[in-house]
């Protein structure tokens, strides 16, 4: 399957919460501390319990480069237990001119092989192209974030009238040629959302923010079901990996998907 038939698979069965494995040493149970590789152990039973109802998983790759060779070991351990016919995302946020994007779409591709990975365009297209030759993926393109200090670039006015995340979107519309991108909008700008769904066209959209940073699912899905739209994935992280920290971490988070997942559903069918 390509990327895009993995995505759209799962879309089309109202699987619209991707589990975001963010994981943290500090943070996953006690018991598992002491196992050989514990972000491998964790990640296993996180992807075993949530795998049926995930519309895609999400790697923040810095979660792992801080442990260093180790970390390294237990992404690439867990990249291969993740299941064929799910969207993964490399969260890498990666945007550099010349060989150097060449170099980190070959590492994020070809070399870990994800599904999508996220990008910033701060330095423009010739910084993307070497993500977006790689056709068969899926390319989310830093639009409005879910951090405070979105404000400081990506809210500014342009001479146009137009903010800066607003001619982000307009310029994904434009290089969408392969019904392959997506932009990254964060759940914890509702106002925006609702102004700008209208403007998303056929691009997939990644929304961050909900949980421990406060945006709301229900106005997520609610905004994206007024304007008929269905392309969108709604990350969450905290909130399902660290439901519990005892020993039944791995069902607390199969049921924290499925109280998500009966949210969307029941929002989207009436």
């Amino acid at each position: 399957m390509t990327s895009r038939e993995k995505l759209i698979s799962r879309l089309q069965a109202r699987k619209h919460v991707c589990v975001g494995l963010d994981t943290d040493l500090n943070k996953i149970p006690q018991h598992l501390k002491s196992a050989e590789d514990p972000i491998f152990e964790f990640n296993k039973a996180i992807i075993n319990s949530t795998a049926e109802q995930a519309g895609a998983f999400k790697i923040n790759l810095a979660f792992y480069e801080k442990e260093g060779a180790t970390g390294f070991d237990s992404l690439q351990k867990t990249l291969s237990i993740l299941p064929d016919d799910v969207l993964i995302i490399g969260d890498a946020k990666r945007g550099d001119i010349g060989n150097t994007s060449l170099m980190y779409a070959q590492s994020i591709f070809d070399h870990f092989k994800f599904d999508a990975v996220t990008l910033h365009p701060y330095m423009g297209y010739d910084s993307l192209q070497p993500f977006f030759d790689y056709s068969d993926k899926i390319h989310f393109i830093l639009a409005l974030t879910s951090n405070s200090g979105s404000k400081d670039f990506e809210k500014l006015m342009l001479e146009n009238g137009d903010y800066v995340y607003q001619q982000v979107i307009s310029k994904a519309n434009m290089w969408n040629q392969n019904k392959n991108l997506g932009i990254v909008f964060g759940a914890t700008n509702p106002v925006e959302l609702d102004q700008e769904i209208r403007n998303f066209s056929n691009l997939f959209v990644l929304l961050p923010g909900i949980g421990a940073q406060g945006g709301s699912l229900d106005d997520v899905v609610t905004s994206f079901k007024k304007f008929n739209n269905f392309n969108f994935i709604v990350n969450v992280s905290r909130a399902v990996i660290y439901a519990d920290d005892t020993e039944r971490f791995a069902e607390a988070a199969a049921e924290k998907m499925s109280e998500y997942n009966t949210i969307v559903t029941n929002i989207l069918q009436h």
